[in-house]
């Protein structure tokens, strides 16, 4: 991996953590909060970092620190389809 995608990834999963911080503990996130959070462009290129914010947010459950949802429910993200959230491990 390549330094500057090390950083991008480190800065989506630092915002990830941050935007929940500011929630309250049982609230959830979308993963375009945090890619509309991190772009720094005033058009809509916040949505080609949607992919990497679910890659993130991955590599956060297997860290222990947030759940991937669907219908409110904790789902594998391996077995994710379609729209999640995002929210902090209960």
């Amino acid at each position: 991996m390549r330094r500057g995608e090390r950083q991008m990834d480190e800065r989506l999963e630092r915002a990830i953590l941050e935007l929940l911080e500011r929630r309250a503990p049982t609230a959830t996130i979308c993963p375009s909060d945090v890619a509309r959070a991190v772009y720094e462009g005033d058009d809509d290129g916040w949505r080609g970092l949607m992919e990497p914010v679910r890659s993130a947010a991955r590599r956060l459950v297997t860290a222990g620190e947030v759940e991937i949802t669907q219908g409110g429910r904790p789902v594998d993200p391996a077995e994710a389809r379609g729209p999640i959230r995002i929210r902090r491990r209960r």
